[in-house]
């Protein structure tokens, strides 16, 4: 609940994970409204390892709106953001039109100080913008209170927002709607659905993407024969078909159509003109990596999905997870030690076998991957009751700033 502090600040925190989608979205048929060409289906992580930490602070004394991203200002003029902030104002103010006194708790008027950490690399092609907006949203319906789905306005900050705002298995659909009103989120599977499932992200680059996720969605619209093709053609059948591969835990159907569904959206990216290039050297041997290790054992124990970015995310499940992530370690050996290389939810050593080795049919590239996030599916957001988490003081400033 909010707290009553010093000047009257009333203030709130909560955190949201990041998720990644399995089919994708890449494409808006409204850009003022972000309504997706295509439906998604993405799983969150577990926000032990991902997740961003806001907190809203609302006072009398404030003179304007103020926002601090990662301890440095951002600029509050930011179209998107400012689109959220008016949605929820909006919402606040219906409610109370209706005499709802649950929504009564402080002035819509009230001037807001926003404080955001992400503890995951901000525009790597790691969702920061989907956790960061949803923890946005998240944290301003607690301040304001106002409930109900919120996936319309987090859709409007970063259309993946919308999936950041339920845990474990999440579907965006597209909705038919002009008014985006039908273009919501909806929970397929909690977290608990699939206890053994095991999700690596695989960090290759921290560096922000040489083209924004926007702008690329943009000119792929404009562009791209085969983008309309994958949204009209090919995106309904394999969204049913990931429902079914989710609610049965059917791994190899599940990896098979993530790989399938990320190979063409970057297919649809390099149909882009000029070209859209997300992956890298390293990405495409991680692609060969997991495609030779499937061949080895002649089964599909593994699968690769990449966003718009160079990073990889690996699904497996969790027997297969020492042997695979021994064999990272072979052939992508880090200059760090085997700790500082896996991070997050602890991974058990495991030997490989020489047949294992020579059947992946690639040279060892040193260094090629920073450093491995070890994580699962998780929650979606939630408040923190304990104040000494408020990222801002009792004066409503940043308590870390750069």
């Amino acid at each position: 609940m909010p707290e009553n502090g010093h000047q009257n600040v009333t203030m709130v925190t909560c955190t949201a994970p990041v998720n990644i989608a399995v089919i994708k979205y890449w494409g808006k048929r409204d850009e003022g409204l972000i309504l997706p060409v295509n439906s998604s289906l993405s799983v969150t992580l577990h926000q032990e390892q991902l997740k961003t930490t806001t907190t809203v602070a609302c006072s009398s004394s404030f003179q304007e709106d103020r926002m601090w991203l990662n301890g440095k200002e951002e600029d509050m003029k930011h179209p998107r953001l400012q689109l959220c902030l008016r949605e929820i104002r909006r919402l606040v103010r219906k409610r109370r039109n209706t005499g709802d006194p649950a929504s009564d708790v402080i002035s819509v008027s009230h001037k807001l100080h926003i404080c955001s950490m992400n503890n995951f690399p901000t525009a790597a092609g790691l969702a920061s913008s989907a956790a960061g907006y949803a923890c946005l949203v998240y944290t301003l319906s607690k301040l304001f209170g106002v409930d109900g789905n919120l996936s319309v306005v987090a859709r409007q900050g970063s259309g993946s927002a919308c999936r950041s705002l339920y845990g474990g298995f999440v579907q965006w659909k597209m909705g038919e709607r002009s008014d985006g009103e039908d273009s919501v989120a909806e929970q397929v599977e909690s977290e608990s659905h699939w206890p053994q499932l095991r999700v690596l992200i695989l960090v290759v680059s921290a560096e922000q993407k040489s083209v924004g996720s926007t702008s690329g969605m943009h000119t792929s619209v404009e562009t791209s024969p085969l983008l309309k093709y994958r949204a009209d053609a090919v995106v309904p059948c394999r969204m049913e078909e990931m429902i079914m591969a989710v609610r049965q835990r059917d791994f190899a159907a599940f990896a098979e159509l993530t790989m399938k569904d990320s190979n063409q959206f970057h297919a649809t990216c390099l149909d882009t003109y000029p070209p859209i290039f997300y992956l890298n050297d390293i990405s495409h041997s991680i692609i060969n990596l997991v495609h030779c290790y499937n061949q080895h054992y002649r089964e599909t124990r593994v699968a690769y999905t990449f966003d718009a970015g160079p990073n990889a995310v690996i699904y497996t499940l969790q027997e297969h997870l020492p042997e695979f992530v021994e064999l990272l370690h072979h052939f992508f050996p880090p200059q760090t030690n085997r700790g500082e290389f896996v991070k997050g939810l602890p991974v058990c050593s495991a030997s490989l076998s020489e047949d294992l080795k020579r059947d992946i049919k690639m040279e060892p590239k040193p260094n090629g991957i920073r450093y491995i996030i070890s994580t699962k599916a998780g929650p979606g957001p939630c408040v923190l009751e304990d104040p000494n988490l408020h990222l801002l003081a009792a004066d409503g400033m940043p308590k870390n700033t750069a």
